[in-house]
């Protein structure tokens, strides 16, 4: 049987392992933080716009992405890395052609005696994908480089699976905090 004093000392020894263990998990709890939120951050369509964007591929979408004012801060002054509390938003819509400016673009180029241009004007369609986010915080998500990620299909979290995709193709951008886009002025 061991004295008193040396069960003291090891407990003490494995309880300041513990605490030097948590903060690498994200939470004091030593389970792994979520990679994504749960709730849609309120307000975020009266964010200020950060950019917008068409991407082609298979995503084939046009994008606006919204900051919240601390992203909006950091995004004007060029501060990397983005400062804890940062919020980004990404709402996305299918590409589409406009018919009627299409229209009014080939009516004027006959007026002018111009041949009518092919189809260039292009509009947001339907919603696509739902609404993202990016969270910074450090700590929480220690484990995916700072940042938590979320997506919202008619207002509800997307499965898990579809967030564990979001930091494996974050983390290929290092140089620029694992962010993708940059401010438009």
């Amino acid at each position: 049987m061991l004295p008193a004093r040396a069960i003291a000392t090891v407990a003490a020894g494995v309880a300041f392992a513990l605490a030097l263990l948590a903060p690498i998990s994200g939470h004091s709890s030593g389970e792994a933080a979520p990679i994504y939120l749960s709730k849609v951050p309120a307000g975020y369509r009266d964010w200020k716009l950060v950019s917008v964007a068409h991407e082609g591929g298979t995503l084939n979408d046009i994008r606006a992405i919204l900051g919240n004012e601390k992203a909006i801060k950091a995004f004007r002054e060029s501060k990397l890395p983005f400062p804890e509390g940062t919020v980004i938003s990404r709402i996305a819509w299918d590409y589409v052609p406009s018919e009627e400016n299409n229209k009014a673009f080939a009516e004027f180029a006959k007026s002018v005696g111009q041949s009518p241009p092919a189809p260039h004007s292009f509009v947001a369609g339907q919603p696509k994908n739902g609404v993202q986010f990016m969270v910074k915080d450090s700590k929480k998500y220690a484990a995916t480089g700072g940042w938590g990620f979320a997506q919202f299909d008619d207002g509800k979290p997307a499965e898990e699976k579809v967030m564990k995709a979001c930091f494996p193709c974050h983390q290929l951008i290092k140089a620029r905090d694992d962010v993708f886009t940059r401010y438009s002025p």
